[in-house]
């Protein structure tokens, strides 16, 4: 682990805050053209792309096709995908899995076919998922993460939390009518409290999305999304964030903290049944279990409401024990842990927050609103969503953004070789001191993330999200307090930061009156194309 000391600034080329499969694909992509700071506030490779274990779409199968691709991007993202991010994304996206192939990625083969294996997930009309077994995200990430570390201009700084990103109107040398620009951020050295200047040409967020705004979720204990927050409060716009994707199937269990059951056991056969058996999918959509992620969670979210359980389950027993530790090994194994044999039981499963469809806008190279700072991954909101995300879309997003991003940046240097730092004050605690009260920080966190999943979770009303307005506004007002008065902590910070997520989620989901997608209110049953096919941006922080 790298440190820092918090009298003296640190300079980069490059400067990306996360280190998932975009930030470190971005790192090997620009290593090669400057120095390049890869900041993550925890151990190397935890992200959430570490945990993904469907795959990666593409057309790889000769009897696939772009277009079919894009039309299966298109219709899970119920008529609010760009269709031109969607086609640079799908159309790159071949070309991003043979650069992983080159690295040496270990995806799993078809002996029979003499190819990869390539899966079906829900939402697909065909296989076009390439993956490694069912740990796909680990095993790209073990492949980057190792090429990271072997280049000597990158380097991970680990244990060190992002504050705030630093720009011209912060600093006092913005200009109006002139643009903003970033100039890097300040870092909280985890482990030892001490905050660090970072100062960068370019600040790449790749920090991932905000399943822990919510109480049950998918995602690692990281994810609360720090980089839509300090986007938003330093004048970047932030777009459809009421489409939090929920994924169908996690892991019921005490001590199964965030286990994903994925999408590809229903790909491969798992039907999805009730308590005494019987299946109920084929009463929600025409594809059954095969349905977009979006009907696959409401439907369970309704059957469960219907029956009074606690969860309902997914049966891949019909494959046979072979067929499924062949195919899921991770999964198989995990459960055997947990006392559950998939080979011969149906797993018991229920929805949790997955993916944040919306977050900070780019175009279509990654450039934020903000001079010098791109945005890539979860964080941001390229229009490749729409109001649901497509499976296995999300690392092939990371893939291909990075590689545009990278891009631009060498065409501005190319346009504009030279550029100056300005001076950068280093941080002021001021008079802060140690938090006494610690356990206010973990009573707010508390709070927000149970009125989120009551209030503005898979089902909502205009009741519930105005409840949930008010009820976030007055924790806001606490956490300023806490933020001006306390000595910063990584709580402390995490907690701010999933504050200003979960107020934009419920005011942008108050604002769309309308169901579409992964937005479902009770007030607005219905899509609404006349008025409201268009996303939801809210203004520059007011």
């Amino acid at each position: 682990m790298s440190t820092l000391l918090s009298s003296r600034p640190l300079t980069a080329d490059f400067l990306i805050i996360g280190a998932g499969v975009a930030g470190l694909d971005l790192a090997l992509r620009m290593a090669g053209h400057g120095d390049v700071l890869v900041l993550t506030k925890a151990a190397e490779g935890e992200s959430n792309s570490y945990y993904a274990q469907g795959g990666i779409a593409a057309v790889l199968d000769p009897a696939d096709d772009l277009n079919s691709h894009i039309a299966d991007t298109l219709i899970a993202g119920a008529g609010l995908c760009h269709e031109n991010t969607v086609r640079q994304v799908v159309e790159n996206g071949p070309r991003s899995i043979r650069r992983l192939l080159d690295l040496g990625a270990p995806f799993t083969r078809d002996e029979t076919q003499g190819g990869f294996h390539l899966t079906k997930e829900g939402g697909h009309s065909t296989r076009r998922v390439i993956h490694t077994a069912d740990a796909t995200g680990r095993a790209v990430m073990e492949l980057l993460l190792e090429r990271v570390k072997q280049h000597p201009r990158i380097r991970i700084l680990a244990d060190h939390m992002a504050i705030d990103l630093v720009t011209a109107r912060k600093l006092g040398i913005f200009a109006p009518g002139q643009p903003n620009r970033c100039f890097g951020c300040y870092a909280l050295e985890i482990l030892t409290g001490r905050v660090a200047t970072l100062q960068a040409r370019f600040t790449i967020l790749a920090s991932g999305g905000a399943g822990k705004v919510y109480r049950y979720t998918s995602n690692p204990d990281i994810a609360t999304g720090d980089g839509i927050a300090m986007a938003y409060r330093a004048g970047c716009r932030v777009a459809n964030m009421e489409f939090i994707q929920f994924h169908p199937t996690c892991l019921y269990h005490p001590k199964a903290k965030s286990f994903l059951i994925s999408e590809a056991v229903r790909g491969e056969g798992g039907i999805l049944v009730m308590k005494n058996g019987e299946p109920f999918m084929q009463r929600h959509h025409p594809r059954a279990d095969l349905a977009p992620r979006d009907i696959v969670a409401r439907a369970i979210d309704y059957e469960m409401k219907r029956s009074g359980d606690p969860c309902v389950y997914l049966d891949i027993t019909a494959k046979g024990k072979s067929f499924i530790e062949d195919h899921f090994p991770n999964i198989h194994k995990k459960c055997l842990e947990l006392g559950i044999d998939m080979t011969s039981e149906p797993l018991p499963v229920v929805p949790a927050a997955h993916y944040t469809c919306g977050g900070v806008v780019t175009d279509l190279h990654g450039h934020t609103d903000i001079d010098g700072l791109f945005a890539i991954g979860e964080v941001s909101h390229t229009g490749l969503h729409g109001a649901n995300r497509l499976a296995s879309n999300s690392l092939l997003e990371c893939l291909v953004f990075a590689e545009a991003a990278g891009n631009a940046m060498l065409n501005i240097m190319r346009e504009h070789p030279r550029f100056a730092h300005p001076d950068i004050p280093l941080w002021d605690s001021f008079d802060s001191h140690a938090c006494q009260e610690a356990v206010l920080i973990s009573h707010n966190w508390d709070e927000i993330r149970r009125f989120m999943g009551n209030y503005v979770g898979i089902v909502r009303s205009n009741r519930r999200l105005h409840s949930a307005r008010r009820r976030i506004e007055l924790v806001q007002r606490e956490i300023n307090e806490h933020y001006w008065n306390c000595r910063i902590s990584r709580d402390l910070l995490e907690l701010r930061n999933i504050a200003v997520v979960a107020s934009l989620i419920i005011r942008s989901a108050i604002h769309r009156k309308e169901s579409r997608g992964l937005h479902y209110t009770t007030d607005y049953p219905d899509k609404d194309d006349a008025n409201w096919c268009h996303d939801t941006i809210l203004p520059i922080t007011e």
